[in-house]
């Protein structure tokens, strides 16, 4: 926090009105289930984006972050239209465009970023960055919007200003995610359900194992699982493939008759909410290490129904399982970023260096390997 405070004075002169953190997510599970109006499971990161921020009256927005090459970028508010800008503004943009555009008297700010959360990773590192804006100009400007309700903003930031089809997921995780819980989400009335989570205390760990293959939510293959989902659900006449009952999944698909991709896609999505249900009602009843064949038969589903996954993401899950991992799946968008690897505390040495040494024997960039431990969501620190 200090280090971004003095970049702050630093680059503008004065010291900011305030510092604020916002983190990124895994996602246990529920993996393109929030699009369909379903049920996601993320819990908070440690690793955030920290933002020292003041507030403007001229119609600037001045923007810098200390992870990337380049001095500030000076944008009229008046100017901000969307997808007008490919780079790493328009995410904060966007979170100022879509205020304004509610209606909220936002004139101005300047901003310094800084962020820990791996870019690319499928960590929600975008997600981050809007929450903490959101959560600035909220407290700066006295706007009264609830933490539901700035998520929505920055979900729209990133639907309609960036250009990518995300759900609501990464930005309610990143705003309302509570420390040694996760996030039991319905994503169609945003109810939300803090569920403990503390593995540590059951003698277990999960690993976030970044592949090091970077993704991008708005180069297409996002958005064609999403107009899939959106056909079968059309086709099935229903208002989202959340309406689909998981004991009426079979009379589904025979009506989907040889449409093998809309018959995929509405699989997938139906016994992804199921198997939320399934790791919600696990953890409460104390059955945790139950819940690692469920990420397991979760991975499954992406790689073969919604075909998302990629042979780094495959390695890890494959490698962990045979060196004793409780469960492993792919976490995230896909396409590359991350998976999680649920195991016994005991067991993780062993597990990461499998991990390792599978990657190195394949030929692939060393992976990075580190601890998730459910962490607190989006907040003022000074």
């Amino acid at each position: 926090m200090e280090q971004v405070q003095r970049g702050f004075v630093e680059l503008y002169g004065t010291e900011p009105e305030g510092v604020w953190s916002a983190p990124g997510r895994v996602n246990l599970i529920g993996e393109h289930t929030d699009y369909n109006d379903g049920f996601v499971m993320p819990f908070a990161l440690p690793h955030t984006a920290v933002a020292a921020v003041s507030r403007r009256e001229d119609g600037v927005l001045r923007l810098h972050s200390a992870d990337v090459e380049g001095g500030v970028v000076e944008l009229r508010l008046d100017d901000l239209a969307p997808e007008s800008d490919r780079n790493w503004t328009a995410y904060p943009a966007g979170v100022v465009w879509a205020l304004r555009e509610a209606g909220h008297a936002v004139t101005g700010a300047d901003v310094h970023l800084a962020s820990t959360v791996p870019s690319g990773a499928g960590l929600s590192s975008s997600a981050a960055l809007e929450v903490v804006i959101a959560l600035a100009l909220n407290d700066l400007y006295e706007l009264g919007l609830q933490r539901w309700q700035l998520a929505r903003l920055c979900q729209r930031a990133e639907n309609v200003y960036v250009g990518a089809p995300t759900g609501i997921m990464d930005q309610t995780a990143s705003a309302c995610c509570e420390e040694g819980h996760a996030l039991f989400l319905d994503t169609r009335d945003l109810s939300q359900k803090q569920i403990p989570f503390d593995l540590a205390a059951e003698g277990m760990r999960l690993l976030v194992v970044d592949t090091q293959v970077k993704h991008a939510h708005s180069d297409g293959e996002y958005g064609k699982r999403r107009a899939g989902c959106e056909r079968g659900a059309a086709l099935l006449g229903v208002d989202a493939l959340r309406d689909v009952p998981y004991d009426g999944l079979d009379d589904a698909l025979a009506q989907l008759g040889d449409d093998e991709e809309a018959v995929r896609l509405v699989r997938h999505v139906v016994t992804e909410d199921e198997r939320v249900e399934r790791v919600v009602a696990l953890l409460e009843s104390g059955e945790t290490r139950a819940i690692g064949p469920v990420l397991v038969a979760g991975h499954a589903s992406l790689r073969d129904d919604f075909r998302i996954s990629c042979p780094e993401l495959d390695l890890v899950v494959d490698t962990a399982l045979a060196s004793g991992a409780l469960g492993a799946r792919m976490t995230g968008g896909g396409f590359g970023g991350s998976a999680i690897v649920l195991a016994e505390a005991s067991e993780v040495d062993t597990i990461s260096k499998a991990v390792e040494e599978a990657f190195a024997a394949a030929g692939f960039t060393a992976p990075r390997v580190f601890e998730a431990v459910p962490a607190a969501g989006a907040r003022r620190l000074s």
